[in-house]
């Protein structure tokens, strides 16, 4: 049987940390994968999450099974933080999910039931899991504008005009905040432009909330979001609490289906636990038990948010820091990187320039051109700032 098989392709971002991890030079870097490391080129575990796990440790009884919808104090939880103060909170209905990538499937099995033919439009570039996701359950993809290559920044107008012709069939996937891979954001101009258009032509709008807190702060990045999910009737949202709480390997997420009323939104949660049941049947618990002591402790709320902050501010920080040292070495051709939201930026560079990178300099990025910012540490600024200058003579 299994002979018959061709061979699969390598993951293009995963496969980048076993060629950096066999990299013996000193001076090497990991730019691909997406997690946020310190000064010290270490992923922490948050102080939040050390004393939500000391808690869970103290009072937790039992292993026994959970249930298809996971912790449901985590699902209410993240409605909350998400959903507080708009309509859609009152007729929303969550469900814990292996990961975001756990939550994007269950969400796409869901719109295969309900429509198979079904069109979901992605972003052009979108998330590299985004397309193969989608079309595991039986999807047709379609891509709009996005970015920009010349400005490095979102084509409103060439986004909108197209996004002007989907219609009730499609489904329209818009990234929360932190744009991956190109770190450029839509306005909340353009929130609000979408909004009006899936109400005025019936296309379901899908949003993708990875990085919350990592852009422009926790308020703020969720602000689009809350707009869209306050002046639609249904919507879907896919939730990661892999950077903004660090519980990478946990996989924690949530699906959330809006809908006009509340029982209509759990009738769409019966379904996906339905759809779960014949998958994973239920996530694990670890990670969301950790998040739903964090959310309903005020105190550790409170250090959370602290934490997060200090997070984005920093990497604000390695951005500016990364802009000035290109500069000082006597060019201005990455200072959209500045502009920037979140973890990552596209650069602009080919193939070939990424190449140059990884074989010269021991710098290692997805060949798209992204670069993980929060992977980089300040004294690192001027290695890289030197490599960028150097591959794109």
């Amino acid at each position: 049987m299994f002979k018959q098989l061709t061979q699969a392709q390598l993951d293009p971002i995963l496969s980048l940390s076993i060629a950096y991890r066999a990299d013996d030079r000193a001076d090497k870097m990991d730019l691909g994968i997406g997690v946020y490391k310190n000064s010290q080129g270490e992923t922490p575990i948050m102080q939040a999450v050390q004393q939500a796990q000391q808690q869970v440790l103290a009072t937790q009884t039992t292993k026994s099974y959970v249930g298809l919808a996971g912790s449901e104090v985590f699902n209410q939880s993240m409605m909350d933080l998400l959903l507080s103060g708009t309509s859609a909170h009152s007729r929303a209905a969550a469900v814990q999910t292996p990961g975001a990538s756990g939550a994007l499937r269950m969400l796409a099995d869901l719109m295969h039931l309900a429509q198979p033919d079904t069109t979901v439009w992605l972003t052009n570039p979108s998330y590299v899991n985004h397309k193969p996701v989608m079309e595991a359950a039986g999807l047709t993809v379609k891509y709009y504008p996005y970015f920009d290559h010349a400005t490095k920044q979102v084509n409103s107008d060439a986004m909108l005009a197209e996004l002007a012709k989907a219609g009730p069939k499609d489904v329209v996937l818009l990234h929360g905040c932190c744009h991956n891979p190109t770190g450029a954001d839509i306005s909340f101009s353009d929130w609000q432009a979408i909004t009006a258009l899936a109400n005025k032509n019936g296309f379901l709008p899908f949003v993708d909330i990875a990085y919350l807190g990592f852009g422009d702060g926790l308020e703020q990045d969720g602000a689009g979001l809350k707009y869209m999910a306050d002046n639609v009737e249904e919507m879907i949202v896919a939730a990661s609490c892999s950077k903004n709480f660090g519980l990478y390997r946990e996989r924690t997420g949530a699906a959330i289906v809006i809908s006009d009323s509340l029982p209509e939104a759990q009738k769409a949660k019966g379904r996906i636990l339905q759809l779960a049941r014949a998958s994973y049947t239920m996530p694990p618990d670890h990670g969301a038990a950790l998040v739903a002591t964090i959310l309903t402790d005020d105190a550790l709320t409170a250090t959370w948010k602290q934490e997060l902050d200090q997070m984005h501010k920093r990497l604000l920080s390695l951005r500016s820091g990364l802009t000035k040292a290109v500069r000082a070495q006597g060019s201005d051709a990455f200072n959209f990187i500045e502009q920037h939201k979140g973890m990552f930026s596209v650069t602009g560079l080919s193939p070939e320039q990424i190449e140059r990178l990884r074989a010269e300099y021991g710098i290692y990025a997805v060949g798209d051109g992204r670069i993980n910012i929060a992977g980089l540490q300040e004294q690192q600024l001027d290695y890289l700032a030197n490599a960028l200058i150097t591959v794109t003579k």
